[in-house]
């Protein structure tokens, strides 16, 4: 039997204005566009060297059919449309100690509509009620004001500085590291029968 649209609200995967999907070999030219944003790149990791057309063909073709490693894994956030307004990635995930951490990109025109909220609820969901994690952590780069500003939003904790760790544009700049756990998740956003 066929899924209906109305079903789709039931999915873990389903925000309100967002979907979390896999990538797609079509959405090489999505990241291949991120690829020539500089400022999108620099908040996000670094500047990377320029990258051929055919090359992230093949990088979108392969992640499309790649198993995912343990519980890394990187979705696609998509809007109610079907366009791709960001990326959200799993890495770092140590089942022994419960920890795993995240990255984030939204495509500047999607930016402050909530699209990264809901995708970091949705993983952070996903990750303490259904796979037993017990601490989520982010890295934001001290010049990533919008960055810093969400996820304090979001209820994450400040729980270190590491100075002059990212070098761009000629500068230093700070590493902060936000953590939350599972209860401070659901004081903040509550219990999993009342979200999903």
């Amino acid at each position: 039997m066929g899924r209906m649209e109305g079903d789709r609200s039931r999915s873990v995967w389903q925000g309100k204005t967002i979907r979390l999907r896999v990538v797609e070999p079509a959405d090489w030219e999505v990241f291949d566009e991120w690829n020539q944003d500089d400022e999108m790149a620099r908040c996000a990791y670094v500047v990377p060297f320029p990258r051929s057309r055919e090359a992230m063909k093949r990088w979108a073709e392969r992640t499309a059919i790649q198993e995912s490693e343990g519980d890394a894994f990187r979705w696609v956030i998509t809007d109610q449309a079907g366009d791709v307004v960001g990326s959200i990635n799993t890495h770092t995930c140590d089942r022994r100690a419960g920890t795993f951490a995240f990255g984030l990109t939204v495509s500047p025109p999607y930016r402050r509509r909530g699209y990264a909220s809901q995708a970091i609820l949705r993983i952070l969901r996903y990750f303490f009620e259904e796979l037993g994690y017990q601490k989520a952590t982010v890295n934001v780069y001290a010049f990533n004001t919008a960055s810093i500003a969400l996820h304090e939003g979001l209820g994450f904790q400040l729980e270190g500085r590491l100075r002059r760790m990212v070098f761009t544009r000629g500068a230093h700049a700070d590493l902060l590291v936000f953590g939350m756990t599972p209860e401070e998740f659901v004081t903040r956003h509550g219990e999993a029968s009342a979200a999903w």
